[in-house]
């Protein structure tokens, strides 16, 4: 696969694994909408790969997402209602891609999986 999108969460906030999996899927729809229809073709016909992966406080989600978006990268920051888990206003994952795997990794390889 040539295709995929990195989904990364902050491991500080300790989420449930129910609300973990769906600030992640907020923040694959949200990166997959802003990205061009061409990409969104490729990723999707080759089976839509995700890779889930942790950082460890908001700083690094944020740097994360200046260095994804320095390179090009479409990004989606997650950010929390409140009605459950986190205070309003939460900060929670982001969303990178779809993109080139290849390109990707190079942002993104020294993540922990979650």
């Amino acid at each position: 696969m040539e295709y995929k999108q990195c989904l990364i969460i902050r491991s500080d906030l300790r989420l449930t694994a129910g609300k973990a999996a769906v600030q992640l899927a907020h923040a694959a729809v949200s990166a997959y909408e802003r990205s061009d229809p061409a990409t969104k073709r490729r990723w999707f016909s080759e089976g839509q790969k995700k890779v889930a992966l942790k950082v460890p406080t908001l700083r690094d989600i944020y740097e994360l997402k200046s260095i994804a978006e320095a390179r090009g990268f479409i990004t989606a920051l997650v950010v929390d209602a409140g009605l459950t888990e986190v205070p309003p206003g939460t900060v929670t994952a982001l969303g990178i891609g779809p993109a080139k795997e290849s390109e990707l990794d190079k942002v993104t390889s020294d993540l922990k999986l979650l």
